[in-house]
C-alpha cells in the first residue's frame, strides 16, 4: 500500500457532469449499464491500483529492468506477478469491442482507467499503454484471421503488443525508415532490420509480444509513401492457437534512461538468422496511415501521463506542505514555525499544481468523449465533427498535458526545498519520469507542427472557430454571476488574444516559415485558453447542479476556475508576439 489515492472525486465529477457519460454510454455497441456501474468499476480498480501497483512504482525505478546474456529481459521484482493479478481482473479489456472479449466501455472510462494505472506506477503502465495502440490498429486494419488470431489475448493482456516505428538513422523522420520486407510465396514476409527505443520490447510478463513494424518492401515509393505496416510476434502462432516457434527478433539492449527505468526500452533486431515472419497488415506502403491510427490513440494516452504524474507528484507535495513547519506564515503567533503550506509562495504552487491537473483531466477525458461520439454516434454528422474536434484537441492534449507534467511535477521538487533534490524522498522520480512524456509518440514540437499544419485547416477553419466561438458563449454565461465576472474578463482577454494569433496563423498559411516558427507558442496558447474554458464549464455545470453536489463541490469549482483564469492563464495572452513575430529573425539569429 502507499500514499497515493485516486481523484475519485473529481474524476467522477468529470466523466458525468463534464462529459456526459450517461449520454456516451447510450450510443449503440456499447454495454447497457449506467453511470453507477462505471463508478463501481473505478472504485474497484483504484482499490487495486493503489494496492498492487502503486507499491512497485519506487522497487521498479530503484531496481530497473536486467538483460540477460540470451537477450531476455527480467524485470524489477513484484511486476510478474503485478501484472498477471492485473490481467486476471481484466482491466486491460474494459475499453474494447466485445465481440473480441473486450468490456464494451466506452475510450473515456479507459482513459480514467489508464489515469489511475499511470499514477499509480508509469512505467508499469507503459506495457498495457502499448499493446492498447497495438489492439487499435489491428482493429481498425486487420483482417478478420489477423483479429481472430491476435486480438482475444491481446486485449485480455495474455500478450502484450508494441509499436516499432524509430531507427537509428530514423527518429521523427518516419519516412527514412530502411528495415525490408521481402514478400514470400506463402504471402507471408522476412523482416531484416534494426528498431530502437521500443517500450516493452522484451520482457518476461506476458506469453507473447506482438510487434508492430514497419518496414519497406524492394519496390516501394520513398520517403512515407513506401512504408508498409507488419505484424511480427515473437513467437508464431499455431494452427490451433497455441504458441509455436520463437520468431527472428532479438533484443539486443536496453537503453539506460533518465527515468522509467523499470520499462524496458529495447533494442531489436530482425533477421539476424535470415529473416523474421512477419504478416502484412492491410495493403503494402500505407503502413503510415495505419500507424497514425495507434499514433493518434497513443498521444492522448501519452497526454494524460501528464496529467497522471502532476497528479501524484500534487499528492505528495501537498502531503509533504502540511507535514512540514518552516518560518513564521502571515499572522502566525511569535515563536512558533508554521507548516509550509501556511505561506503564500507555497500556497500558490500548490495551488497551481491543483488546478491545472483538474484542467488536464477535463481536457483529456474530452477528447476521448470525442472519440467515443466519432466512433458510435448513429449521425454521420455527429461522427464527423467530433473526429474532427478530437483530432483539434489531441495536440493540445498531448503537448501541453506532457509539458504541464514536467512542470508540475517540477514544482513538487520545488516545494520539497533540498529534499526534493533527495531521490529517497521519492519525488524526484516523478519528475525524471516525466520527462520523457514530451518527447515520444511525437515530440512536443511535432505536436505544435501537426496543429498549425493540419489541424487549423480542418473543414476550412470551421473545426477551431467553432471551438473558439464556445469558449465565448461560455464567457457569456461567466458574467451572469458576480463572483465569476473577474474570470469572464480574462476568459475573453485570453480569447481575443488567441483569436488574433489564429487568425495570422491562417492568413499566412502559404508561408510554412513563418507558420512553423510560431507553432509552439501557438500550441500553448490555444491550450492555456480551453483549459480556462473548461474549468470555467466545471463553475457553471456545479452551479447548475447545485442542489446534487452540495455547495463545498460548487466552492471549489469556482476557486478553481477563477484561481486558473484570473492568475495563470493571462501569462500566455503575451505570446502573441511569439506567434506572430519576424521568423527570418528567429531563423538567422544562431
Amino acid at each position: 500500500m502507499t500514499d497515493y489515492r485516486a481523484p475519485l472525486h473529481d474524476i467522477d465529477f468529470v466523466l458525468n457532469r463534464v462529459c456526459g457519460l450517461d449520454r456516451i454510454l447510450s450510443l449503440p455497441g456499447y454495454i447497457e449499464v449506467d453511470s453507477s456501474v462505471v463508478r463501481d468499476l473505478l472504485a474497484e480498480a483504484a482499490r487495486f491500483m493503489e494496492e498492487k501497483v502503486a507499491p512497485l512504482n519506487r522497487v521498479g525505478d530503484v531496481h530497473g529492468v536486467k538483460r540477460n546474456a540470451d537477450g531476455s529481459i527480467t524485470t524489477a521484482p513484484g511486476f510478474i506477478e503485478a501484472y498477471q493479478a492485473y490481467v486476471d481482473a481484466g482491466w486491460g479489456a474494459v475499453p474494447f469491442d466485445m465481440g473480441y472479449g473486450g468490456g464494451g466501455f466506452p475510450w473515456m472510462v479507459g482513459v480514467a482507467l489508464q489515469e489511475i494505472l499511470t499514477s499509480a506506477n508509469m512505467a508499469f503502465s507503459m506495457c498495457p499503454l502499448l499493446t492498447q495502440g497495438a489492439i487499435d490498429a489491428i482493429m481498425h486494419h486487420g483482417s478478420e484471421e489477423q483479429k481472430m488470431t491476435y486480438l482475444p489475448k491481446m486485449i485480455t493482456g495474455e500478450w502484450s503488443g508494441t509499436m516499432n516505428l524509430t531507427e537509428p538513422d530514423a527518429g521523427s523522420d518516419v519516412g527514412a525508415v530502411r528495415t525490408r520486407a521481402l514478400r514470400q510465396t506463402d504471402g507471408t514476409y522476412l523482416i531484416t532490420g534494426t528498431k530502437i527505443y521500443i517500450s516493452f520490447g522484451e520482457h518476461d510478463m506476458a506469453e507473447n509480444i506482438v510487434h508492430l513494424v514497419l518496414a519497406r518492401t524492394p519496390d516501394a515509393p520513398p520517403g512515407t509513401k513506401g512504408i508498409s505496416c507488419f505484424i511480427v510476434p515473437k513467437f508464431l502462432i499455431n494452427a490451433d492457437g497455441s504458441l509455436g516457434r520463437r520468431n527472428d527478433v532479438t533484443c539486443v539492449s536496453v537503453e539506460h534512461k533518465l527515468g522509467i527505468h523499470a520499462s524496458p526500452t529495447c533494442v531489436l533486431s530482425y533477421g539476424d538468422q535470415g529473416g523474421a515472419v512477419g504478416y502484412l497488415i492491410g495493403e503494402e506502403n500505407r503502413g503510415m496511415q495505419y500507424m497514425f491510427t495507434m499514433m493518434n490513440q497513443a498521444r492522448l494516452s501519452v497526454g494524460l501521463q501528464g496529467l497522471s504524474l502532476g497528479e501524484r507528484a500534487y499528492q505528495q507535495a501537498l502531503r509533504y506542505a502540511r507535514e512540514r513547519r518552516q518560518g513564521r506564515a502571515p499572522g502566525a503567533p511569535a515563536g512558533e514555525s508554521s507548516p509550509i503550506i501556511d505561506h503564500p509562495d507555497v500556497k500558490r504552487m500548490l495551488l497551481t499544481m491543483k488546478v491545472t491537473n483538474e484542467a488536464l483531466r477535463r481536457l483529456t477525458y474530452w477528447n476521448a468523449a470525442c472519440i467515443d461520439v466519432a466512433s458510435h454516434h448513429p449521425d454521420a454528422t455527429e461522427r464527423e465533427w467530433a473526429a474532427d474536434l478530437a483530432a483539434l484537441l489531441t495536440p493540445l492534449s498531448k503537448g501541453w498535458g506532457t509539458d504541464m507534467g514536467v512542470e508540475m511535477t517540477g514544482i513538487a521538487v520545488q516545494i520539497h526545498g533540498g529534499m526534493g533534490f533527495v531521490e529517497e524522498t521519492g519525488v524526484a522520480q516523478h519528475y525524471r519520469d516525466a520527462r520523457i512524456a514530451t518527447i515520444y509518440e511525437g515530440t512536443n514540437g511535432i505536436q505544435a507542427i501537426d496543429l498549425v499544419g493540419r489541424k487549423l485547416g480542418l473543414r476550412g477553419g470551421e473545426v477551431v472557430k467553432r471551438h473558439l466561438d464556445a469558449i465565448a458563449e461560455a464567457a457569456t454565461r461567466l458574467k451572469k454571476h458576480p463572483d465569476l465576472v473577474e474570470a469572464a474578463k480574462a476568459l475573453e482577454a485570453s480569447l481575443q488574444a488567441t483569436q488574433r494569433a489564429t487568425e495570422w496563423l491562417m492568413a499566412h498559411a502559404t508561408d510554412p516559415l513563418s507558420m512553423l516558427s510560431g507553432a509552439t507558442p501557438y500550441l500553448r496558447m490555444l491550450s492555456t485558453v480551453t483549459a480556462g474554458f473548461l474549468l470555467a464549464e466545471s463553475a457553471l455545470i456545479a452551479r447548475d447542479h447545485a442542489a446534487d453536489v452540495g455547495d463545498a463541490v460548487v466552492a471549489e469549482r469556482v476557486a478553481s476556475a477563477r484561481f486558473f483564469c484570473e492568475q495563470l492563464m493571462p501569462a500566455s495572452d503575451g505570446l502573441v508576439g511569439a506567434v506572430t513575430g519576424d521568423a527570418q529573425l528567429l531563423m538567422s539569429s544562431i
